[in-house]
């Protein structure tokens, strides 16, 4: 026997069909954007600037921040600058002041602001250690349980940058690589805390062209493959509003975990050539 379908329910699929396919809106008007002067932060700041939002967009470096906002002549946004430095509970609690004055409330906290060492590791330094876990780490988790705290069950949502390289170890970035990889931990534990776990938002970008490895040490090698800012800003973009707990901006990566899974001894043939970079480098004198 053949089944008909009446008019009514082929109108009902095709509206279903289209609420699907619908691009998600962007529902936050309130967002804090730290490390806004350059990279990932700067692409983010650029193309949130065409909408109507209110950004409060903060940084270490009072000079590049300024520069980056001024430079967004067109923008609709209405963007402020802040420069902290974001080490200190201190002042992470002076950076939530000053956005609840600016903003009035927190929908979107973005903590992108972080730094890395590359370098081979043979010096106990605990000043050093404890620097980069206060920015990349401490900094961000305080954060986001403030946003917690200060929300409660109103919707709002945090976005910490982690790193591929907190599931791919590579020589040199030892501890950046501990850092991004206690975050990725702390969003698996702390999710499972939240009455909505989609809140806590991970992105795990490559290797990006940015000041990034300048900063991290003389004349140090890139990782391959390499992506442009813009490039992961789109994807954070896209993943917010999709509502995803964690964004790949890379597709060759993805690739690679989900092969791993299947191949452990995959990951030594991906860290070869950083190896093999690494102890170049250690040969020229780190220069």
């Amino acid at each position: 026997m053949i089944a008909f379908t009446s008019p009514l329910s082929w109108v009902k699929n095709l509206m279903w069909l289209l609420k699907f396919r619908r691009k998600p809106k962007f529902t936050y008007q309130t967002i804090v954007l730290t490390g806004a002067a350059s990279g990932i932060g700067r692409a983010l700041l650029v193309q949130w600037s065409s909408r109507p939002l209110r950004i409060l967009a903060v940084d270490i470096e009072a000079e590049p921040l300024v520069a980056a906002v001024q430079s967004l002549t067109a923008a609709r946004a209405e963007i402020t600058p802040l420069a902290i430095d974001l080490s200190t509970p201190e002042n992470v609690d002076r950076l939530f002041d000053e956005a609840l004055k600016t903003l009035g409330s927190i929908d979107l906290f973005v903590a992108n602001a972080g730094f890395a060492y590359y370098e081979q590791l043979d010096t106990a330094d605990w000043s050093r250690l404890e620097r980069i876990f206060r920015v990349n780490v401490f900094s961000p988790i305080y954060a986001a349980v403030k946003m917690k705290s200060l929300n409660g069950a109103r919707p709002y949502k945090v976005v910490i940058t982690a790193s591929a390289m907190a599931y791919l170890a590579l020589p040199g970035y030892a501890v950046y690589g501990g850092t991004k990889a206690a975050l990725h931990r702390f969003a698996e534990g702390y999710r499972l805390e939240l009455d909505d776990p989609d809140r806590l938002v991970l992105v795990y970008p490559i290797a990006t062209r940015t000041h990034f490895f300048a900063a991290a040490g003389p004349s140090i090698p890139i990782p391959w493959p390499v992506q442009a800012a813009d490039v992961v800003a789109k994807a954070i973009i896209s993943g917010i509003e999709q509502n995803r707990r964690a964004v790949y901006p890379s597709r060759l990566f993805k690739t690679y975990l989900f092969l791993q899974r299947f191949f452990p001894a995959l990951g030594a043939v991906v860290q070869w050539p950083d190896r093999w970079k690494f102890k170049r480098w250690l040969r020229r004198g780190k220069r």
